[in-house]
């Protein structure tokens, strides 16, 4: 992890990387708010890192020894995330065969991340109110009030004073979470850190998945840092282990980088060579994929197909999800498969979003 030198954090696990002003910002008003029990906001488009400052508010706080309960309000369908908050007594609704014990109460002591807290309901907006205001929560089903002790960190990608005009927010629950609000700012605004970030990944990819790339030479870096990451620091995790797992050589150089990079940056930052027309075919496209990204020839000492194909599977399913934002009916669709096959390949395949 590399912090600003005057930046001082009890616990220096969470990969907040970067020097540029930006950051440094960010980690100031994460270390002062990080004492108080003051509910905090963080504000970013998707992949910037949300959850990462989430975690080290709790981890550096008082709290730090009690629970951290992540819930992510826009991956649990609406009709049950009532009940992923708040719990439900035996026999609260058809299928309740036992009383269950909600996230808000799992959270005693601790602190609650409400990731996406704009895809909440407004029913639900009403209920987390009370729970800001009055520090007790009521069961479905339940007949009494529990009193919980619980720090709220909410983040969310959207504008949420614009739905808050649009009345998509409600305007009380918007200014009971906006006490302390954190910018996390997307990666194109600061590419300062994008050679720090590339370091970070590749030691991590390289120890992960066995492999030795050196590093990356200057021109590809260059690419890097003028491409416009819409994806953020995610989508540049996922692009340097795709670099890290399909590179034959020992330095990673532009024809490593993905074809989307070097179609997007402007032609004049690298002068780069003339790029295949894309076919209409999609299994010509697939095959030229698999000939130009995933290696520049046999190696003498020989591959291993079915370690080099499966790669490329995993990589090619991480990107469906990512295009698709986790939702996994969407990503099978992307890939022309059924719902239940792409669960069976992520099971296989060990991938989780973590």
């Amino acid at each position: 992890m590399t912090l600003p030198m005057d930046f001082k954090l009890k616990s220096n696990t969470f990969n907040i990387i970067g020097r540029s002003e930006s950051v440094r910002k960010v980690l100031e008003i994460t270390q002062k708010a990080a004492a108080t029990d003051s509910t905090v906001i963080v504000f970013g488009e998707s992949g910037t890192g949300k959850e990462l400052i989430a975690r080290a508010l709790h981890h550096n706080s008082p709290r730090a020894d009690n629970p951290f309960v992540p819930v992510n309000c826009g991956a649990i369908p609406a009709d049950l995330l009532e009940s992923e908050l708040f719990g439900y007594e035996k026999g609260a609704f058809t299928g309740a065969m036992n009383s269950k014990v909600g996230r808000l109460e799992l959270a005693h002591n601790g602190t609650i991340f409400l990731d996406e807290i704009g895809d909440m309901p407004g029913p639900l907006q009403v209920k987390l109110l009370r729970v800001l205001a009055e520090q007790e929560i009521d069961r479905i089903g339940g007949t009494k009030s529990i009193k919980i002790d619980v720090r709220v960190i909410a983040a969310t990608n959207r504008n949420l004073e614009k739905d808050v005009e649009e009345g998509k927010f409600r305007e009380d629950l918007f200014y009971r979470l906006n006490v302390i609000p954190v910018f996390m700012p997307p990666l194109r605004e600061r590419k300062s850190d994008i050679p720090l970030l590339l370091k970070y990944f590749l030691d991590a990819f390289n120890k992960k998945r066995s492999k030795s790339i050196q590093g990356i030479d200057d021109r590809a870096v260059e690419i890097l840092c003028n491409y416009q990451w819409p994806g953020n620091i995610r989508e540049l995790a996922n692009f340097v282990e795709r670099m890290v797992v399909l590179s034959t050589n020992s330095v990673l150089s532009p024809k490593d980088l993905p074809e989307k990079v070097l179609t997007d940056v402007p032609k004049e930052v690298w002068d780069p060579p003339t790029l295949p027309e894309a076919e209409e075919n999609p299994s010509e496209i697939l095959r030229r994929s698999l000939k130009n990204s995933m290696f520049t020839g046999i190696p003498d000492e020989g591959i291993n197909l079915k370690q080099v194909v499966e790669d490329f599977e995993r990589e090619l399913i991480m990107e469906a999800l990512e295009k698709n934002d986790w939702v996994k009916n969407k990503a099978a669709q992307t890939l022309s498969l059924n719902r239940t096959t792409l669960v069976e390949k992520l099971k296989k395949l060990k991938i989780t979003r973590d």
